[in-house]
C-alpha cells in the first residue's frame, strides 16, 4: 500500500522570510547599513533554498501517491 504524504503547505517557510524581513528592516533603522545588506542576500537565498525545497517535497508526493 502506497504511503500518501499530506498536503503541500506553501506556507510552511513563511515564518523564516518574515524573521529575516523585520531583522532587515531593525538592522536598517538602527544604522546597521552592512548587516542589512548581507541580511537581503541571506533573504534571497532563504526563499531560493525553500523554493528548490518545496518542490522537491512536491516531487516526492508526487511519486508516492501511484
Amino acid at each position: 500500500m502506497a504511503r500518501i504524504a499530506p498536503p503541500v503547505d506553501d506556507r510552511t517557510y513563511d515564518w523564516i522570510i518574515d524573521v529575516l524581513s523585520d531583522l532587515r528592516t531593525f538592522s536598517h533603522a538602527n544604522g546597521l547599513h552592512k548587516l542589512a545588506s548581507e541580511l537581503e542576500d541571506v533573504t534571497l537565498l532563504a526563499a531560493a533554498e525553500i523554493s528548490t525545497r518545496q518542490a522537491s517535497d512536491m516531487g516526492r508526493r508526487a511519486t508516492t501517491r501511484h
